[in-house]
């Protein structure tokens, strides 16, 4: 098994977005890759504000109705592991918002990998490449370098 990535929402919420057709093969190769090896986990903030990004909006701009939207997260919650929030996860994420300046969303989940010992997240919401404790941020619609 590869070694284990957190799955931020906005990867989540690209595979739904055909307004972005580059990001949305991309998050879609990415979690395919990532549910055959076994590596990737997915915070259950991640699963909430999934549903709620993929329904926002009129019928005619929402991403997903709200039952598809409810039932993709099912999908998602059987195929990945799931991590919920404790009490290290919430210290965590308070320490992570005053060092790295993070808005409390971006605190928290940066939290879930340094919490759970997960190496890397991937994510378009932090800085490519940086180090935020012991956890590397990699974003994965970037352009690679040639």
């Amino acid at each position: 098994m590869a070694h284990q990535v957190l799955i931020d929402t906005n990867v989540l919420v690209y595979r739904f977005d055909s307004r972005f057709p580059e990001k949305q093969e991309i998050a879609d190769t990415l979690l395919r890759e990532r549910l055959l090896d076994g590596a990737a986990r997915i915070p259950h903030q991640a699963i909430m504000e999934f549903v709620a990004a993929t329904t926002r909006g009129g019928e005619e701009n929402r991403l997903l109705d709200p039952l598809d939207a409810r039932r993709e997260a099912e999908e998602l919650m059987a195929q990945f592991p799931i991590l919920y929030p404790d009490h290290n996860v919430l210290r965590t994420a308070m320490r992570g918002a005053a060092a790295y300046r993070l808005s409390w969303f971006d605190a928290h989940l940066w939290a879930y990998a340094e919490a759970y010992g997960i190496p890397e997240l991937i994510s378009e919401d932090f800085q490519d490449g940086r180090m935020y404790g012991t956890v590397m941020v990699r974003n994965p619609f970037l352009a690679p370098v040639t």
